[in-house]
């Protein structure tokens, strides 16, 4: 299976509302793919999967007794958080490290390849979310979508100051009540759409939030905070209060479409 779905368990678990996606859980690969030509030593680094992600996912979604999907594989097989027309929806180079096992695999050489990886990883991961986001629809809730990533101390020799970012496109709903509260917290470095920009195209929360008119919101937090139990499970508190401190304002309850600033 291409997914983890955790904490699906009955009905209970969709009484909030609330989904947590995880898009680079795993730096895992499905039989069959070896190390996709790579040195082993390749598999621990932020290349193949956001470190402490999973772990951060698994205890919000048990903190707010709701579901949440996790991708089993390594972002180096297929990036779940790209459009299926993204150009490193499949990376042939990665931070330096060339994938020798995905050098044709494009929609124009290895087509074959290509379309199996879309079907038998990609899509039923993004099916599961439309699965989980319709069980909460039926339960008389509009659902909001909280996607966990993880991102490293440095890049190209230089140190990141922020603790964690709050991505989004133009849905500013849930990520300006997060920056607020991210704010107030004595000792937090916090960017706005920093390290990264929440303006994808046809990312998984375009895909799920954006077109649907749900409340979202993409938390990147800084790998060394939560590479260890005790760092996981501080940051799944913080978020878990947060988010739920969030929902007393109304327009959290409602579908609203933004748009956004890609189209």
């Amino acid at each position: 299976m291409a997914f983890e779905l955790f904490n699906s368990e009955g009905q209970a678990g969709y009484a909030s509302g609330f989904l947590v996606v995880c898009d680079h859980a795993s730096n895992a690969l499905p039989e069959g793919y070896g190390s996709l030509g790579l040195a082993q030593a390749e598999f621990s680094r932020h290349i193949a999967y956001d470190i402490g992600a999973a772990e951060v996912s698994r205890g919000l979604a048990a903190a707010l007794n709701c579901p949440a999907v996790l991708a089993r594989y390594s972002r180096l097989l297929i990036d779940l958080n790209r459009g299926a027309d993204d150009p490193t929806l499949v990376m042939k180079l990665s931070d330096g490290a060339i994938v020798p096992a995905n050098r044709l695999v494009d929609a124009f050489q290895d087509k074959a390849e290509f379309q199996h990886r879309l079907e038998t990883f990609y899509e039923p991961y993004h099916a599961a979310i439309a699965g989980e986001l319709a069980r909460i629809r039926a339960g008389g809730h509009v659902p909001v979508i909280l996607s966990i990533h993880s991102f490293t101390p440095s890049w190209r020799g230089v140190a990141r100051r922020w603790h964690t970012g709050i991505l989004w496109d133009r849905d500013d709903r849930l990520p300006k009540l997060l920056l607020e509260k991210l704010r107030a917290e004595a000792g937090l470095v916090v960017g706005d759409n920093e390290p990264y920009s929440g303006e994808l195209k046809g990312d998984c929360l375009y895909r799920h939030g954006t077109l649907n008119g749900y409340p979202h919101v993409l938390v990147e937090i800084r790998q060394d905070l939560i590479a260890e139990p005790k760092g996981q499970a501080e940051w799944a508190a913080r978020l878990a209060r947060m988010v739920g401190e969030a929902m007393v304002a109304p327009y959290m309850h409602e579908i609203s479409y933004y748009g956004s600033a890609t189209d």
